[in-house]
């Protein structure tokens, strides 16, 4: 199962995103400040963190910067009330694949998330948007790739691991994740 660690320090905005990744089909873990996110992404290594740009503790942008170079591998994805172009661009700086307008609509997030994750078949619903931003989703995609391939040596030791300790659970989610990141 793919797994998702939603920061904001509005609880309302929290849940509302953290919610609409559970219908999805994500596990989910919340953080309301930067410190506690940190703590969760050092001992979950989840696949995706959705930020404000603003939380408490700090930036939003900086403690993604934080978690790529503590070795983070997850997608990160800013979701934000006023996505200015300067928070766009840092956002893009800072590792994330998209800087998008909040409070994002269900459909939108849930089909933008799984273009990413499953594959050219689940982007014929994001036609009309992907027609808009075609300029940056070659640069989107390749980040992608690269982040797979980096990502791939884990997901097999983690399938290996629990191989070898019997843990079918934890072979199961970790195939799981590798099969959905892979498509």
């Amino acid at each position: 199962m793919l797994t998702a660690l939603v920061v904001d320090d509005a609880s309302d905005a929290r849940r509302r995103v953290a919610g609409l990744l559970r219908l999805g089909g994500w596990q989910v873990r919340e953080a309301a400040d930067v410190e506690t996110a940190h703590r969760i992404a050092a001992t979950t290594a989840p696949d995706l963190v959705v930020t404000d740009p603003t939380v408490a503790g700090g930036s939003g942008i900086t403690m993604l910067r934080r978690m790529r170079h503590a070795g983070c591998r997850a997608r990160f994805l800013v979701v934000t009330a006023e996505p200015t172009d300067q928070a766009r661009a840092d956002s893009i700086a800072a590792g994330a694949v998209a800087c998008l307008t909040g409070p994002v609509e269900a459909r939108f997030l849930l089909d933008f998330l799984r273009s990413r994750t499953t594959g050219p078949a689940a982007q014929g619903e994001l036609a009309e948007w992907a027609d808009v931003h075609a300029d940056i989703d070659a640069e989107l995609l390749d980040r992608l790739h690269g982040m797979y391939l980096d990502a791939l040596p884990d997901r097999l030791h983690a399938i290996a691991s629990g191989t070898r300790a019997g843990d079918a659970p934890a072979v199961v989610s970790a195939a799981h994740t590798l099969a959905g990141s892979s498509g």
